[in-house]
């Protein structure tokens, strides 16, 4: 019998050839089967009423995934999952459960928490409590008198002890030696009696201030004291969730999610890391004997307000809480390939569009790396050191992202490298691109500024940010419009990573994504923005350089 939340498919599935090798759930164009179970999914989501417009329980959109399985007798079908919590809940039927349900109101996790919850208001009410708050001030106030006091008493000591030298040198003459010595001895006498009766003085102020200063250290160590307990309990309740994640993987072997992150990254795992859609359909497939066969996710309802998330979309699992997860997981799963580790630029040729003995103009083909990545070195940069052996410095002055194809300038020295990364600082370079955008673009300001940062817990990914992101801006006009495709030319007043593809595809922006971006909309045969032209001084002849290629698309 097959396990309860295994759903069969509605659709016809007799013909489609199940997959040799099962998703890189990091980098994957969906599977048939996938899709199939993605829209019977998405069927069962509109039904419920969560995200509708004027129902919506739910205030933002949320991830789904599904994952078609295979039983022992052969029978195909797909379970269900998705990210964190839905309406407020850990548990809907349909779904497969959390490997925690940290919601359970009578679990430990929130009776805990709940504790925690009251320490935290016993240390706000302390804190914040009118007597403390009074008697710090009145410390502060008898502090302050302590210093005036003790200030004058100390300069009527000065000023009596100025009277006497004078006097001890007026008397002088006039004395004999002996008369001389017991006067001298009298006015050292008074002067240990002023240090004494001025430490005394003190004593008696500070005395004033005592009582009230013990009523703050009192308040102060219960603070203290209840902030180490904090801790304390806080630790013991994470080690204890901790203990709940503990994953299987497709050769039956269980790892707890501290291990995992600890062997991967060395770090201490992230919140929600196991709450994920991808690591729940995993967990529920391995333990309920289910052979995986592909997955996906995919975004359902309202777009997240800082990162580019549209309904229907899929997207690739998050890599800061499930790449290490996953890669424990899949272990003893036959996997697709890493495509990232695929060199994109083989069989691909620069096109040089200018050269001299200080510069070169190059045409980048889309899908070849800039500058050297992490596991392929052939790119833009390499060639060109290995075209110029004699050049010095880093030679690329910008990058283009990998996908991007278009104009950029090399360096064949590192005096014109400085030369023009300083135009490039200063922002004196013009640049144009072009792109074709899938959809019409119904904003009419010629501007867009929103300020990015990488997101980091899902890298390369950008997020907008007006906290801490980067400004970034970005000049555009409208080329023309056809089959539902906007064209226009893109003008970049800063540089940001990923610039031209968040403002075209995030809401605020034009809410078009660029044709082909496999990271803010849909993959293509390539991402169909290019870099066109380019206008810059030369850094040794001051000649104004323009240069303009056609556009491939």
């Amino acid at each position: 019998m097959k396990p309860a939340l295994v759903q069969s498919f509605k659709a016809d599935v007799t013909g489609i050839s199940i997959p040799a090798t099962f998703t890189f759930p990091f980098h994957y164009e969906p599977h048939a089967l996938a899709r199939m179970a993605a829209a019977q999914l998405q069927d069962y989501i509109t039904a419920q009423n969560w995200f509708a417009a004027d129902n919506a329980q739910q205030d933002v959109g949320k991830m789904f995934g599904v994952l078609v399985v295979q039983d022992a007798a052969g029978n195909l079908g797909f379970i269900a999952a998705f990210s964190g919590k839905l309406v407020n809940s850990n548990l809907h039927s349909g779904f497969v459960p959390p490997l925690y349900d940290m919601l359970d109101e009578q679990g430990y996790f929130i009776t805990e928490s709940k504790k925690l919850e009251a320490t935290n208001a016993t240390i706000s009410q302390l804190e914040n409590s009118t007597t403390y708050h009074d008697t710090l001030l009145k410390v502060k106030r008898l502090g302050q008198e302590k210093s005036v006091k003790l200030d004058a008493q100390r300069l009527k000591v000065r000023h009596e002890r100025a009277a006497r030298k004078q006097l001890r040198a007026a008397r002088e003459p006039i004395l004999s030696n002996e008369e001389y010595v017991n006067l001298q001895e009298e006015h050292n006498q008074r002067r240990i009696n002023d240090r004494f009766l001025l430490r005394e003085y003190e004593i008696y102020l500070d005395g004033k201030i005592a009582p009230f200063q013990k009523i703050i250290n009192d308040v102060e160590q219960q603070i203290a004291s209840l902030k180490e307990a904090r801790r304390v309990k806080s630790s013991s309740v994470q080690d204890w969730l901790f203990g709940r994640y503990n994953f299987l993987n497709a050769r039956g072997h269980v790892k707890n999610v501290v291990a995992v992150f600890k062997e991967f990254s060395n770090t201490v795992p992230p919140a929600g890391a196991g709450d994920c859609a991808a690591p729940k359909l995993l967990q529920y497939a391995f333990k309920h004997q289910l052979s995986p066969i592909a997955m996906a996710e995919f975004w359902w309802g309202k777009p997240a307000p800082s990162n580019i998330r549209k309904q229907g979309y899929f997207y690739p699992a998050c890599r800061n809480k499930c790449e290490p997860i996953l890669g424990h997981m899949l272990q003893g799963l036959a996997v697709e390939p890493n495509p990232l580790l695929l060199n994109p630029a083989i069989g691909k040729e620069l096109e040089f569009i200018y050269e001299d003995p200080y510069l070169v103009i190059v045409n980048k083909p889309a899908e070849f790396l800039s500058v050297p990545g992490k596991t392929i070195t052939d790119s833009v940069q390499q060639r060109m050191r290995s075209r110029y052996p004699n050049a010095t410095g880093p030679l690329t002055v910008h990058r283009l992202d990998m996908a991007t194809s278009g104009l950029m300038v090399i360096a064949l020295s590192k005096e014109v490298h400085g030369h023009l990364q300083e135009q490039f600082m200063k922002r004196t370079v013009k640049k144009r691109y072009v792109a074709l955008l899938d959809g019409i673009v119904k904003q009419s300001q010629e501007y867009i500024d929103l300020p990015l940062r990488v997101d980091l817990d899902n890298r390369p990914y950008q997020l907008v940010c007006y906290e801490h992101g980067k400004t970034a801006r970005t000049r555009y006009e409208i080329l023309a419009v056809h089959n539902n495709q906007t064209r226009v030319n893109f003008y970049p007043i800063t540089g940001r990573t990923h610039q031209l593809r968040m403002h075209a595809a995030h809401p605020n922006g034009l809410d078009t994504a660029i044709v082909g971006d496999d990271l803010y909309g849909v993959k293509k045969d390539r991402l169909y923005l290019h870099a066109a032209q380019l206008t810059f001084k030369h850094p040794v002849s001051k000649e104004a350089m323009n240069f303009e290629i056609d556009v491939p698309f």
